[in-house]
């Protein structure tokens, strides 16, 4: 299980890091690999509205969302994300890189791709705010559904608490920590007892990304899925890419990544290699699958489509029989 955390607050150790690290920590608890994006500190550039994500589903502004963000998002199963409230919305360093995912909306509504995790990425707002009127979060809970929507993550859960202002306010809380517990029990619920797969191949930038895909889509709630390679690539195959994209699948702001990485988040039951004459590492008392391919010609989109195809087909049969 990956979770994502997004502080909103510029403010160092205040009410709204209580709430995330809290959370945090209770993921880590369950198992799950955690990662921060503190938003104030990251180079995020406002929405400039250049219309490229709708026509081609990139953005061109250089900054930390296209070289970290992005991919940190399609990495997570959970999303969380936490801010005071500022004008009945999140914080402006959180609103940017909310607004900034607008690529994610285009790739899902004009281009009609799919994020393979789509069926099992969960979203959950942590909010606090000074006053104590009724409507304080509804600005903030109408930002927090389009957002989790555009980044595909069910808006499942949220935490919401009027009245904090002072540093410490939500530490002394006397129901705050055990809320948090809860929720993050519920929101990890799905996430329990499933099967372990990692699916392995030399650059992990096509193969093994394809069948993680499919596997995800396939049995997302009966398995968790990584990926990984003996030499990653430095980017995935864009051609791989585009024979997903044919079938509605977004392998896009994906990372080619070592195997030892993927053995660090997560203890597979069963590891699939795909490669011939690969030394492949073979960790002790995990059930090992071989998967080979003919090579294929350097931009044969043919046999791109022809692996696709039968990478599904194996992936089907593998998890049909869990």
């Amino acid at each position: 299980m990956r979770v994502l955390g997004l502080q909103g607050s510029p403010r160092r150790n205040g009410n709204s890091h209580f709430l995330l690290s809290t959370f945090l920590k209770e993921a880590e608890k369950l198992g799950a690999q955690i990662h921060t994006v503190k938003a104030d500190r990251q180079n995020i550039q406002p929405c400039r509205e250049y219309i490229v994500c709708e026509k081609k589903g990139t953005c061109p502004i250089e900054d930390d969302m296209k070289t970290q963000i992005y991919s940190q998002i399609r990495w997570a199963d959970i999303i969380v994300a936490a801010s005071p409230v500022f004008f009945f919305n999140v914080t402006a360093q959180l609103k940017a890189l909310i607004d900034r995912c607008q690529v994610f909306w285009a790739r899902k509504y004009k281009l009609k791709l799919r994020d393979p995790n789509a069926g099992m990425r969960r979203g959950c707002l942590l909010a606090v705010g000074a006053s104590k009127g009724q409507k304080l979060f509804d600005g903030v809970h109408l930002t927090a559904r389009y957002f989790f929507d555009a980044v595909d993550a069910a808006y499942d859960e949220s935490l919401t608490y009027r009245g904090i202002e002072k540093y410490g306010d939500m530490a002394a809380h006397p129901a705050a920590a055990e809320d948090v517990r809860l929720c993050a029990a519920r929101i990890f619920a799905p996430f329990q007892n499933r099967k372990k797969i990692l699916f392995a191949c030399p650059d992990n930038a096509g193969h093994s990304r394809m069948a993680a895909a499919f596997a995800r889509i396939m049995a997302g709630d009966r398995v968790e899925v990584c990926s990984g390679g003996i030499r990653p690539a430095d980017e995935i195959d864009p051609m791989m890419v585009s024979a997903m994209a044919e079938r509605g699948i977004d392998m896009a702001f994906q990372a080619p990544r070592t195997i030892e990485s993927a053995l660090r988040e997560t203890v597979p039951d069963i590891m699939v290699t795909i490669g011939q004459g690969e030394n492949f590492p073979q960790p002790v008392g995990i059930r090992h699958l071989e998967w080979d391919f003919p090579n294929r010609t350097e931009g044969d989109m043919v046999a791109m489509r022809a692996i696709r195809d039968d990478i599904e087909k194996r992936v089907a049969e593998l998890v049909g029989s869990l």
